[in-house]
Parts: structure tokens; sequence; C-alpha cells
């Protein structure tokens, strides 16, 4: 594994050759996203609408230039406040899956959430205080390989994104 910054990270996930990248969340809640699960606890819809049609976009102009993005979030239910918003504020348009954690127990993980495509994989490392500490990338191909099965199988078991109900 090698340690890269947030800016390689993008140069590796979204450079030659385009391809789909797949992401698999483990967490049930993410500090980074602090400023818009406040915004969402107020009710500032605005705000929220604003991050919202950011990610869109960006998600829309990668996909243009040939990376499509699938995304899986592995869930604790009851779920928490944070997977509470989510649900409530995805992109109906997003190829994005729910998978309740109670039917991923048998499933072979990665110990990390990551972004994975046919031949790398970028781990997302975060601290006991919720801080990203690292980011990981890996081109072995038994990682990228086990990883991309694990995506596959928590993807068959997902619900799609607005079908959920938890």
């Amino acid at each position: 594994m090698e340690s890269i910054s947030a800016k390689r990270r993008l140069e590796v996930l979204f450079g030659e050759p385009a391809q789909e990248v797949r992401k698999l969340e483990l967490r049930d809640g993410y500090e980074v996203d602090r400023g818009l699960f406040e915004a969402w606890r107020a009710g500032d819809r605005a705000a929220v609408e604003k991050t919202m049609r950011g990610h869109r976009d960006a998600r829309a102009e990668r996909a243009a230039r040939g990376f499509p993005f699938r995304r899986v979030r592995v869930v604790s239910e009851p779920l928490s406040e944070y997977q509470r918003m989510a649900v409530d504020i995805a992109d109906p348009d997003e190829r994005l899956r729910w998978l309740p954690r109670h039917r991923v127990s048998a499933v072979p993980l990665p110990g990390n959430d990551c972004l994975i495509r046919d031949d790398l994989v970028v781990f997302n490392l975060i601290g006991g205080d919720d801080q990203q500490s690292d980011i990981q990338l890996s081109t072995d191909p038994d990682v990228v390989n086990f990883c991309n099965e694990a995506f596959e199988r928590a993807w068959s078991l997902g619900t799609p994104n607005g079908e959920y109900e938890p």
C-alpha cells in the first residue's frame, strides 16, 4: 500500500483509461460531512440543495467523461441520524444501493471504505476521532480483485436507491 494525497486520489481515480468507479461505504457517519449534516439538522434546505447540486454536477461531469459511478452504503439499522439524513437527501438518479449491515455478516468486506476501479483500489482510512487519517492506494491484483468481488456481492444484496425503506 502506498499513502497518497487527496489530489493524487482524484488523479488515479479519474485518470486514463476512463472506466467505472465503484464506492463501498461502511461507516454510519462521516465527520467530513459535518456542515451538510448540521444544515440538514437545522432544516436549511437551501444549503443542503447547494451541496447536493455540487455532488450531482461532479458525478454527471465525470460520467460524461467516461467515469460512471456506483455506490453501496452498508448501514446499521435502526439508522444513525447521519444515515437518516443520507436517505432523506439521496439523489434519486444516483446508482446507489443501501445494504443493511445484518445482511453482510458472512460477506467478506474490506476493513475500510474504498473506491474501486478495475486496476486499483483507494482506501479512505478514518481515525478514532472520525477524521481522515490516511489515503492508501493499492494496485496489487489480489487486493483489487478482493475489493471488486466484495463490491459486486454487496451490490447484489443491496436495495436500489428509492426502494430502500429502513
